[in-house]
């Protein structure tokens, strides 16, 4: 993958996170015209987002058409996606729905089918509600009636969820993608990150064998590890968890040995940080997070509630 080709994907991704998505559209297609050959299947993904957030429809299939071409079957996934609601009205949603359906069905011969049917709906539950957060602050404000009725629902599928997932876990260890499919996978990881931490507590060493094993993601698991090591009153290791203080702003949560965390996080399959947190519109400056780090641990302990 050429350097140039990642110079301009990593543009169009923060042109997204700041939501300038005709720009990021564009800069995905100039990526595109690189004729780079290692074109990865997410940043198509990506790319048709942007272009059906910012109108260009007719861009937006031809990319989601090489998709399918390319077996993509993640078809949850898309039929959540908020950013391609400007899609489903046109007659070729169908048609490409039809296409990722039938993928996702060649791929799941071999798997255990009642595990997958379940797993695809939690995933619906995990990921449907989530995906209006960021709207319903955005309209209503973090402290409004509609987002804790939201945040009411979404314990609500958690819990039902979570009863769903430790029975799985329970009777066959962790599954991996070979049993399940590689959503199906990730959708029991993502139930118990959202998990109380006593839960996570249990089904942690299980995960950590599980990704010895090749049954479980490395990178899932970093964000577990993290997880759990901040709810415990420690730091984190890999700088996956963000928090927000009480004025709004994003902040990366305490982290152990900042300068080391991309060594780290490479070593798990993750990216630098530096390109991780653009997602909240924070720039990683390592220097200034260390002179920050004494009023980032009175943060996280108000968070907290200690």
């Amino acid at each position: 993958m050429s350097d140039e080709y990642k110079q301009i994907i990593k543009q169009a991704e923060t042109y997204y996170n700041s939501k300038q998505y005709k720009e990021s559209a564009d800069a995905y297609l100039a990526a595109f015209k690189t004729k780079n050959k290692m074109v990865m299947t997410s940043d198509l993904y990506n790319a048709a987002c942007s272009m059906a957030q910012a109108g260009m429809i007719d861009s937006a299939f031809a990319r989601l058409n090489i998709l399918t071409g390319a077996g993509f079957s993640n078809y949850s996934h898309i039929m959540g996606d908020a950013d391609l609601v400007s899609l489903h009205n046109d007659p070729r949603w169908n048609e490409f729905t039809k296409k990722v359906k039938n993928n996702k069905d060649k791929e799941e011969v071999n798997l255990n089918k009642p595990l997958v049917a379940i797993l695809d709906t939690v995933y619906t539950d995990d990921q449907g509600g989530r995906m209006h957060i960021e709207e319903t602050i955005k309209k209503y404000g973090r402290d409004s009636k509609e987002m804790k009725e939201l945040g009411r629902v979404l314990r609500e599928k958690d819990s039902i969820n979570l009863v769903k997932v430790k029975k799985i876990l329970d009777q066959y260890g962790w599954p991996g993608s070979d049993v399940v499919g590689s959503q199906g996978n990730r959708t029991i990881f993502l139930v118990i990150q959202h998990a109380d931490l006593k839960t996570q507590e249990k089904y942690l060493p299980l995960m950590r064998e599980a990704v010895k094993k090749k049954n479980a993601n490395a990178s899932n698991l970093a964000l577990l590890e993290d997880r759990v090591a901040l709810r415990k009153g420690k730091k984190q290791i890999y700088g996956s968890q963000i928090g927000m203080d009480k004025s709004g702003a994003y902040y990366v949560q305490t982290l152990d040995d900042p300068d080391n965390v991309d060594k780290r996080r490479a070593a798990v399959g993750l990216g630098p940080l530096a390109d991780y947190v653009q997602r909240w519109q924070l720039k990683w400056d390592v220097e200034e997070y260390k002179k920050q780090l004494p009023e980032i641990e009175k943060k996280d302990k108000e968070n907290s509630g200690d």
